[in-house]
């Protein structure tokens, strides 16, 4: 294998120096909590729509979407074709009652319409969902560290050394950084990775005898270049059903119910400037995992489909095998980047959501309070070393691509949480016990199917749920939600629809 240069460690010590650099000092002057977790309501439409791109996508992206086209087909636009219709339902039916409140937190939505106790469960199940899922794009951003340190260091320690690097360099960024610095250096981000996509592309076209044409043919011919699967089961992850049906599910729960992405939305200026961001970011993830997809596709035919240790070591193994040295340097530095700006939103996310979902009802604290922004940056800087021992404890040597697994790990949760919202907007007679139950036994209720292969020796029953795809997960969480709210709220109930519960106003509540 080519061996990295002294050039490509410059251009990524350099490169790591400037987006440090760049996100201490677009995120310098932080008056106080809402600041630090919103921007002070001020990104741009343009700015916010990639941001969202941006942490959805990062190095998980760049690193498993290839590995995931090499190992199967285009199948996977299925699913981006969901995330947009996802989209469209979020920007015309949570983000109003978002703007309605000026909120932090898409929890405290949930205050405003059932009690404190709701928006407490659900900002605890997300900062659970996130704390696991980010862990996982810590470990596979710390794949391409961990080739670059391979033979400097025993081979054990390879991989705790890379997600230790990355994972104190993120939590120094974040710290001092705010939601500006989150958003300004993802959009940098972006840029380069797809630059870095973009590159890969013309590389494989000239390593390939007679170039894309012959990739074409190749895959093609292979079936690679499939990209519709009108299957009808639910045991295949990549159809047009399940891609369509539950990838919109899927995407409603990220992006309407998740504080890593509302808050982002939150930041924007005005209702309109966050519906549009939101649609307009739908579309550029389609034409972002067309690239990527294309990647590995190429990649397939260059290498000839051969065995790599992992699906997602083969996109990084060919940057620092193919690639001009430089570039290498480059592409590395943003991978690593990338996941620090991503994983930085992360934390600012789980830091808002401990702060405003928990510390403060705790506490009776106003969020204009001064102590409120520095025990924000706290709770930032406990969820960074949270995430980094998360990773630390990720199996190595992982068969399966790192993006299904964490797609898996927020599909988990995602449908009670979506549930519960739904179950707040269309059904009236719902009450805080109503929707707390219904997300109970929702999760309770996927923790059998998302676990089903591993516990169907014990409990042999549960085989056929084992066979279930990720991409109905949050379908079935959300109907299992919904339907035990519903039935819930009808027992020992008078047809009154029920006086809301909580007096305080959405403003307090955020």
């Amino acid at each position: 294998m080519k061996s990295i240069t002294a050039l490509d460690i410059v251009v990524i010590v350099a490169y790591l120096a400037g987006t440090t650099v760049l996100g201490m000092w677009v995120g310098r002057r932080q008056r106080d909590a809402k600041d630090y977790f919103l921007a002070g309501r001020e990104i741009p439409l343009w700015a916010v729509m990639f941001s969202v791109v941006a942490s959805e996508t990062s190095a998980i992206t760049f690193i498993s979407i290839p590995g995931l086209a090499y190992t199967t087909n285009l199948g996977f636009l299925q699913v981006a074709g969901g995330y947009l219709l996802g989209r469209i339902v979020v920007a015309y039916t949570l983000l109003p009652r978002y703007y309605d409140g000026e909120l932090v937190t898409a929890y405290a939505l949930l205050e405003t319409r059932f009690g404190l106790a709701t928006r407490r469960f659900t900002s605890i199940v997300f900062m659970v969902t996130r704390g696991l899922a980010d862990s996982v794009r810590v470990f596979a951003t710390a794949i391409p560290i961990a080739l670059i340190l391979k033979g400097v260091i025993p081979q054990q320690y390879v991989m705790p050394t890379a997600v230790l690097i990355l994972g104190t360099l993120t939590i120094v960024y974040t710290y001092r950084g705010g939601m500006r610095a989150v958003v300004w250096t993802e959009i940098l981000q972006a840029g380069v990775y797809i630059l870095g996509g973009i590159s890969a592309v013309v590389i494989l076209g000239r390593l390939v005898p007679d170039g894309w044409s012959t990739v074409w043919e190749v895959a093609g011919a292979a079936g690679k270049l499939r990209a519709i699967d009108f299957y009808t089961g639910f045991d295949r992850p990549h159809t047009i059903f399940a891609g369509l049906i539950g990838g919109a599910f899927l995407s409603i729960a990220s992006h309407g119910a998740d504080q890593l992405i509302v808050q982002r939305l939150l930041s924007s200026r005005s209702l309109r400037d966050a519906r549009m961001a939101i649609i307009g970011s739908g579309i550029v993830v389609i034409l972002q995992f067309t690239l990527f997809l294309l990647v590995g596709i190429g990649l397939w035919t260059l290498y000839a489909g051969k065995q790599f240790p992992t699906p997602d070591s083969i996109f990084p193994t060919f940057i620092i095998e193919q690639m001009p040295h430089g570039l290498v340097g480059l592409l590395l530095a943003a991978i690593l980047a990338a996941t620090m700006s991503t994983h930085s939103g992360a934390i600012n996310a789980l830091a808002a959501a401990s702060t405003h979902d928990i510390y403060l009802p705790v506490t009776g604290r106003s969020p204009d309070d001064p102590r409120t922004l520095k025990v924000g940056k706290l709770f930032a800087l406990a969820w960074g070393v949270i995430l980094t021992g998360g990773a630390l404890l990720f199996p190595k040597n992982q068969q399966t691509p790192v993006v299904v697994i964490a797609l898996s790990i927020a599909s988990f949760t995602y449908g009670g949480l979506l549930g519960g919202f739904f179950l707040g907007i269309f059904w009236k007679r719902a009450r805080q016990r109503d929707a707390i139950i219904g997300m109970s036994v929702g999760i309770f209720t996927m923790a059998f199917v998302v676990f089903a292969k591993q516990l169907s020796g014990v409990l042999p029953f549960l085989a056929p749920l084992g066979k279930i795809a990720w991409p109905w997960y949050v379908l079935i969480g959300t109907t299992i939600t919904i339907t035990v709210g519903i039935l819930s709220s009808l027992i020992g109930r008078s047809s009154t629809p029920p006086a809301a519960q909580v007096n305080r106003s959405v403003a307090q509540a955020a």
